[in-house]
């Protein structure tokens, strides 16, 4: 059976999105801003495809009482344009909160609260968006009686049907893929944290006796609480390579990581400072975790030994040698990295709260496309400051002009901030005006780097 094919060969969209997540949501509120005072022939037409069946942004990990580590003015909007009526402020006033989240007196709202805020943005947006499509190709296309590849088709399905979106910039914005240990498979009784409450509700009416949660970072200590408070009767065992949990730097200077101007400096430093500074701020973001939450565990964890009913158990400086499923219920094999003894915990659940990884954001590409991006020695891509892939020409000769944007897999260019919220607002509008504007500009490409075709001296992190 052939899958019928949709889509009009005569409509050609400025930009096409890759997934919808904050990220594209935020380029979507930059494009309708601009769309918002330009004159009608300077209008930019988008459209996005999103996997999901509806706007979703960790939901599995959308525990009631877990606040941002951002403040809420770092939404999708406010850095760029604090006027705009998008802004997280906006969102209060349009549920009738603004004055209670005043009186609530801190910069962070909840997980939950701010997820209400993002779907309220998309969902100004469902005009623009294809839910439920899995894009499966990024075609190059060479228009009648051009000399260069202007333009690209983005190929996605859904359902029996397959549907064609002629677009002269693509922006990929697919996420991170939760990592897992080499040779750990999920089921139904080991989970990546992100199908933590997802999983947890099946759970509802049992009474698990033993459940373990592997990782040292935020993450893996809100799932040892949640776990902990919401299966009153079971142990759960927090297994880490860590001493103990290290406190995220949250301090003002240290924050200044993440601001804006921070992505100029990062950019443009030579290859040995990027490293620097990557490896002195790495506990801004990287396996640290809230003072307030460890200050919680921590207190939890010595009520229960006052008590002499201790539930909360930690295995600090130990790794998992082998966890295997069997039935209902997982052996997972404890080994202590200082004698090399090994526990052997009989667990309901086994939680690997072990982070996400970033893959190549072009493996959609087809045809030779992907092979025209630039990359460094290393492999990684050639990211201008505006976002925008360096290419060179196909395997043929022919020059490639379409614009290719990533959001996401940047840090090697724009720094720590590339994969979190704290510069969404600038970044989106850095990318529509790139886009607006036709990339017709080498956006902040750091003087004495070479040319694009110079690709044996791109730059690189060693």
């Amino acid at each position: 059976m052939t899958d019928a094919t949709t889509g009009n060969d005569h409509e050609v969209h400025d930009v096409v999105g890759v997934g919808f997540g904050p990220s594209n949501l935020g380029l979507a509120i930059a494009l309708d801003e601009h769309n918002a005072t330009a004159a009608p022939g300077d209008r930019v037409s988008a459209r996005f495809v999103e996997r999901q069946e509806r706007f979703g942004w960790h939901r599995g990990m959308l525990i009631e009482d877990a606040t941002m580590q951002v403040s809420f003015l770092k939404d999708l909007v406010t850095l760029r344009n604090p006027t705009s009526g998008f802004t997280f402020l906006s969102y209060l006033k349009d549920r009738d909160r603004l004055v209670d989240f005043i009186n609530y007196g801190s910069n962070f709202p909840t997980r939950v609260e701010f997820h209400d805020y993002l779907e309220w943005a998309a969902a100004r947006f469902t005009d623009q968006v294809d839910y439920g499509a899995e894009v499966i190709e990024v075609e190059p296309v060479r228009p009648a009686g051009s000399e260069a590849v202007e333009l690209v088709d983005v190929v996605y399905r859904k359902g029996s049907t397959t549907t064609r979106l002629r677009a002269r910039n693509v922006v990929v914005a697919t996420g991170l893929s939760p990592a897992l240990p080499r040779g750990v498979t999920p089921g139904s009784r080991i989970w990546h944290n992100k199908d933590l409450l997802h999983n947890a509700a099946q759970l509802t009416g049992t009474e698990p006796k033993r459940m373990a949660v592997i990782g040292a970072g935020q993450s893996a200590a809100e799932s040892v609480d949640y776990l902990h408070r919401s299966f009153p009767t079971a142990e759960v065992y927090a297994v880490f390579a860590r001493y103990g949990y290290s406190p995220a730097d949250d301090s003002s200077f240290a924050n200044r990581i993440f601001d804006p101007g921070a992505v100029d400096d990062f950019y443009t430093a030579p290859d040995g400072v990027k490293e620097m500074i990557l490896n002195y701020h790495s506990n801004t973001n990287y396996s640290v975790v809230d003072p307030d939450l460890i200050d919680g565990l921590y207190r939890t964890h010595y009520h229960e030994r006052v008590a002499g009913k201790e539930r909360l158990k930690f295995c600090n400086v130990s790794r998992v040698a082998d966890v295997v499923e069997v039935g209902d219920r997982v052996e997972l094999a404890v080994e202590s990295l200082i004698d090399g003894e090994r526990e052997v915990i009989t667990a309901d659940v086994v939680v690997y709260a072990t982070g996400y990884r970033a893959g190549d954001p072009l493996w959609l590409l087809g045809g030779d496309l992907a092979e025209a991006c630039n990359r460094d020695v290393e492999g990684r891509l050639d990211v201008r400051r505006d976002y925008r892939v360096g290419t060179d020409a196909l395997a043929d000769g022919t020059p490639v002009t379409v614009g290719i944007y990533v959001q996401g897999p940047t840090e090697h260019t724009h720094g720590i901030s590339s994969t979190l919220l704290s510069n969404v607002a600038v970044r989106s509008g850095e990318i529509a005006s790139s886009i607006v504007s036709g990339g017709s500009t080498d956006a902040g490409r750091p003087s004495g780097s070479p040319a694009v075709d110079q690709l044996d001296a791109v730059r690189t992190i060693r």
